[in-house]
Protein backbone atom coordinates (compact mmCIF):
# COMPACT_ATOMS: atom_id res chain seq x y z
CA UNK A 1 0.00 0.00 0.00
CA UNK A 2 1.05 3.59 -1.02
CA UNK A 3 0.07 7.07 0.39
CA UNK A 4 1.25 10.41 -0.41
CA UNK A 5 3.71 11.88 1.77
CA UNK A 6 2.04 15.75 2.83
CA UNK A 7 4.99 17.82 2.11
CA UNK A 8 5.31 21.58 3.35
CA UNK A 9 7.81 23.81 1.71
CA UNK A 10 10.89 23.56 4.32
CA UNK A 11 14.12 26.37 4.03
CA UNK A 12 16.48 25.37 1.76
CA UNK A 13 18.60 22.26 3.13
CA UNK A 14 16.59 22.25 6.67
CA UNK A 15 16.45 18.81 7.28
CA UNK A 16 12.50 17.57 6.69
CA UNK A 17 12.06 14.15 8.74
CA UNK A 18 10.15 11.18 6.85
CA UNK A 19 11.26 8.85 10.08
CA UNK A 20 13.41 8.74 12.98
CA UNK A 21 16.62 9.00 11.76
CA UNK A 22 15.54 9.65 7.80
CA UNK A 23 15.94 13.19 6.90
CA UNK A 24 14.95 14.89 3.34
CA UNK A 25 17.58 17.46 2.32
CA UNK A 26 15.65 20.02 0.00
CA UNK A 27 18.38 21.87 -2.27
CA UNK A 28 21.23 20.97 0.06
CA UNK A 29 23.69 20.23 -3.53
CA UNK A 30 22.95 22.78 -5.07
CA UNK A 31 25.61 25.29 -4.02
CA UNK A 32 28.10 22.56 -5.28
CA UNK A 33 26.15 21.62 -8.60
CA UNK A 34 28.86 22.99 -10.34
CA UNK A 35 32.06 21.20 -8.64
CA UNK A 36 29.95 17.73 -8.41
CA UNK A 37 29.22 17.81 -12.54
CA UNK A 38 32.49 18.07 -14.04
CA UNK A 39 34.11 15.83 -10.95
CA UNK A 40 30.77 13.31 -12.08
CA UNK A 41 32.42 13.77 -15.91
CA UNK A 42 35.51 12.53 -15.15
CA UNK A 43 34.53 9.74 -13.01
CA UNK A 44 32.43 8.85 -16.31
CA UNK A 45 35.05 9.30 -18.61
CA UNK A 46 37.54 6.77 -16.42
CA UNK A 47 34.03 3.93 -15.71
CA UNK A 48 31.38 4.32 -17.85
CA UNK A 49 28.06 4.49 -17.47
CA UNK A 50 26.89 0.37 -17.83
CA UNK A 51 23.92 -2.18 -17.59
CA UNK A 52 24.66 -4.68 -14.74
CA UNK A 53 23.21 -8.12 -14.49
CA UNK A 54 21.31 -9.46 -11.79
CA UNK A 55 22.57 -12.99 -9.97
CA UNK A 56 19.16 -14.35 -11.72
CA UNK A 57 20.29 -12.95 -15.23
CA UNK A 58 18.54 -10.33 -15.39
CA UNK A 59 19.37 -6.90 -17.50
CA UNK A 60 19.06 -3.90 -14.64
CA UNK A 61 17.59 -1.21 -16.95
CA UNK A 62 19.94 2.11 -14.78
CA UNK A 63 22.93 2.11 -15.81
CA UNK A 64 25.50 2.47 -13.00
CA UNK A 65 28.92 2.92 -12.30
CA UNK A 66 30.56 3.55 -9.15
CA UNK A 67 33.91 5.78 -7.61
CA UNK A 68 35.83 5.35 -4.08
CA UNK A 69 38.08 2.74 -2.86
CA UNK A 70 34.97 -0.13 -3.54
CA UNK A 71 32.27 -0.24 -5.98
CA UNK A 72 29.40 -1.74 -6.27
CA UNK A 73 28.36 -4.92 -8.70
CA UNK A 74 25.91 -6.91 -9.57
CA UNK A 75 26.49 -10.21 -11.90
CA UNK A 76 25.88 -13.85 -11.84
CA UNK A 77 27.99 -14.57 -9.27
CA UNK A 78 25.62 -11.88 -7.18
CA UNK A 79 25.26 -8.18 -5.34
CA UNK A 80 29.14 -7.49 -3.46
CA UNK A 81 31.43 -4.74 -3.43
CA UNK A 82 34.83 -4.61 -4.89
CA UNK A 83 38.21 -2.14 -5.06
CA UNK A 84 38.35 -3.05 -9.38
CA UNK A 85 35.79 -2.05 -12.22
CA UNK A 86 35.10 -5.13 -13.72
CA UNK A 87 35.24 -3.77 -17.08
CA UNK A 88 38.92 -2.68 -17.10
CA UNK A 89 40.37 -4.12 -14.25
CA UNK A 90 41.65 -0.96 -12.82
CA UNK A 91 40.92 0.37 -9.11
CA UNK A 92 37.48 2.93 -9.45
CA UNK A 93 38.04 6.51 -9.80
CA UNK A 94 39.49 8.15 -6.27
CA UNK A 95 36.28 9.69 -4.16
CA UNK A 96 36.27 13.35 -5.53
CA UNK A 97 36.58 16.08 -2.85
CA UNK A 98 33.79 17.55 -3.43
CA UNK A 99 31.56 14.31 -2.81
CA UNK A 100 32.98 13.75 0.75
CA UNK A 101 32.52 17.16 1.68
CA UNK A 102 28.79 16.66 0.65
CA UNK A 103 28.49 13.44 1.98
CA UNK A 104 29.86 14.44 5.35
CA UNK A 105 28.21 17.65 5.46
CA UNK A 106 24.64 16.06 4.85
CA UNK A 107 25.12 13.43 6.99
CA UNK A 108 26.17 15.74 9.80
CA UNK A 109 23.16 17.73 9.31
CA UNK A 110 20.75 14.50 9.94
CA UNK A 111 22.87 13.95 13.33
CA UNK A 112 25.50 11.51 11.60
CA UNK A 113 28.52 13.09 12.52
CA UNK A 114 32.50 11.65 11.80
CA UNK A 115 30.75 9.88 8.45
CA UNK A 116 33.35 8.75 6.20
CA UNK A 117 32.31 7.21 2.88
CA UNK A 118 34.79 4.86 1.05
CA UNK A 119 32.15 3.83 -2.09
CA UNK A 120 29.62 5.87 -3.89
CA UNK A 121 27.46 3.95 -6.46
CA UNK A 122 26.28 6.59 -9.46
CA UNK A 123 22.84 5.81 -11.17
CA UNK A 124 21.94 7.19 -14.32
CA UNK A 125 17.92 7.29 -15.04
CA UNK A 126 16.12 7.81 -18.19
CA UNK A 127 12.24 7.91 -18.76
CA UNK A 128 10.48 4.99 -17.83
CA UNK A 129 13.67 3.50 -15.49
CA UNK A 130 12.80 2.27 -11.81
CA UNK A 131 14.08 0.91 -8.79
CA UNK A 132 11.85 -1.67 -7.16
CA UNK A 133 12.00 -1.95 -3.58
CA UNK A 134 15.31 -3.39 -2.15
CA UNK A 135 17.24 -3.08 1.44
CA UNK A 136 20.76 -1.75 1.25
CA UNK A 137 22.31 -4.69 2.56
CA UNK A 138 25.83 -5.41 1.34
CA UNK A 139 27.55 -3.04 3.63
CA UNK A 140 29.23 -4.28 6.42
CA UNK A 141 28.24 -1.77 8.98
CA UNK A 142 25.12 -1.21 9.13
CA UNK A 143 25.97 1.76 12.18
CA UNK A 144 26.86 4.33 9.38
CA UNK A 145 23.84 6.29 7.02
CA UNK A 146 23.22 6.47 3.47
CA UNK A 147 23.48 9.75 1.92
CA UNK A 148 21.87 10.07 -1.26
CA UNK A 149 22.26 12.73 -3.95
CA UNK A 150 19.31 13.94 -6.61
CA UNK A 151 20.50 15.64 -9.62
CA UNK A 152 18.50 16.12 -13.07
CA UNK A 153 15.43 15.54 -13.56
CA UNK A 154 12.84 15.04 -10.54
CA UNK A 155 11.90 11.38 -9.05
CA UNK A 156 9.65 9.88 -6.89
CA UNK A 157 11.33 8.12 -4.25
CA UNK A 158 9.31 4.92 -2.19
CA UNK A 159 10.21 4.89 1.63
CA UNK A 160 8.96 1.88 3.27
CA UNK A 161 9.06 -0.63 6.44
CA UNK A 162 11.70 -2.84 7.64
CA UNK A 163 9.52 -5.32 5.68
CA UNK A 164 9.01 -5.35 2.14
CA UNK A 165 4.72 -5.13 2.58
CA UNK A 166 4.92 -2.71 4.45
CA UNK A 167 3.33 0.38 3.27
CA UNK A 168 5.46 2.86 1.48
CA UNK A 169 5.29 7.15 1.60
CA UNK A 170 6.01 8.51 -1.83
CA UNK A 171 8.95 11.60 -1.43
CA UNK A 172 9.43 14.01 -4.22
CA UNK A 173 13.07 15.13 -5.14
CA UNK A 174 13.81 17.52 -6.81
CA UNK A 175 17.64 18.63 -8.55
CA UNK A 176 19.77 19.45 -5.31
CA UNK A 177 18.10 17.22 -2.75
CA UNK A 178 19.53 15.29 -0.19
CA UNK A 179 18.00 12.66 1.68
CA UNK A 180 20.02 10.51 4.27
CA UNK A 181 19.22 7.75 5.85
CA UNK A 182 20.27 5.41 9.40
CA UNK A 183 20.38 4.23 12.79
CA UNK A 184 17.50 2.50 13.33
CA UNK A 185 16.10 3.12 9.90
CA UNK A 186 19.39 2.14 7.88
CA UNK A 187 17.49 -0.79 6.77
CA UNK A 188 14.20 0.46 5.30
CA UNK A 189 13.17 -0.62 2.06
CA UNK A 190 13.28 2.33 -0.68
CA UNK A 191 12.53 2.66 -4.22
CA UNK A 192 12.43 4.78 -7.27
CA UNK A 193 8.97 5.14 -8.79
CA UNK A 194 8.94 4.83 -13.36
CA UNK A 195 10.63 8.54 -13.81
CA UNK A 196 8.41 10.56 -16.01
CA UNK A 197 9.73 12.28 -19.15
CA UNK A 198 10.83 15.72 -18.93
CA UNK A 199 13.87 17.85 -19.55
CA UNK A 200 16.35 19.11 -17.41
CA UNK A 201 18.10 22.54 -18.26
CA UNK A 202 21.74 21.06 -17.06
CA UNK A 203 21.57 17.37 -17.78
CA UNK A 204 19.07 16.49 -20.25
CA UNK A 205 16.37 13.89 -20.42
CA UNK A 206 17.69 11.82 -17.03
CA UNK A 207 18.15 11.87 -13.65
CA UNK A 208 21.59 11.03 -12.06
CA UNK A 209 21.74 9.89 -8.18
CA UNK A 210 25.00 9.01 -6.09
CA UNK A 211 24.81 7.07 -3.02
CA UNK A 212 27.65 7.53 -0.69
CA UNK A 213 28.23 4.76 1.67
CA UNK A 214 30.99 3.20 4.51
CA UNK A 215 31.15 -0.68 2.79
CA UNK A 216 34.30 -1.95 3.89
Amino acid sequence: MQTELDLFTPAHGEPQWLGNQVALLPGFALDRVERLLPALREIVLAAPFRNMTTPGGRTISVRVTNCGSLGWISDLRGYRYSPVDPLSGLPWPALPGVFLELARAAAQSAGFDDFVPDACLINSYLPGNRLTLHQDRNERDFSQPIVSVSLGLPATFLLGGHERAERTVRVALQHGDVMVWGGEDRLRFHGILPLKDGRHPLLGARRINFTLRKAG
